[in-house]
């Protein structure tokens, strides 16, 4: 996804602003074309899909900054399994997801809960 894809997604595209291209440049900083960026916690995952991701050097230390909107994912949802929830029952992705929560990762009886 190139920076104008980018700047639709996001609504801003680092590389466009002067002050922040030299502030950039100093840090050592670099544009990472990434389709996805996955954070996992305790309790689910927050999926930034799209993101605009920036690696640079603060004092020595790697540092990513992230840019886009995260969605929340329940612990243990397969998203491939979301996706065929929702393929199989016309619900909505939370929907889906809230299913599986609920099934503990059963398809079959996520589709079925949906489909009553």
């Amino acid at each position: 996804m190139n920076n104008r894809e980018k700047t639709k997604s996001t609504g801003f595209a680092i590389s466009e602003y002067p002050d922040v291209r030299e502030i950039m440049k100093q840090l050592n900083a670099q544009e990472i074309d990434a389709d996805e960026v996955v954070i996992k916690t305790k309790n689910g995952n927050l999926v930034i899909r799209d993101p605009q991701v920036v690696r640079m050097s603060v004092s020595g230390v790697p540092t990513f900054q992230i840019i886009g909107e995260a969605r929340e994912e329940e612990a243990g949802v397969n998203p491939d399994d979301v996706k065929l929830v929702m393929q199989n029952t016309g619900c909505s992705e939370k929907q889906a997801i809230d299913a599986l929560a609920k099934s503990k990762g059963d398809i079959a009886e996520a589709i079925m809960k949906l489909k009553d």
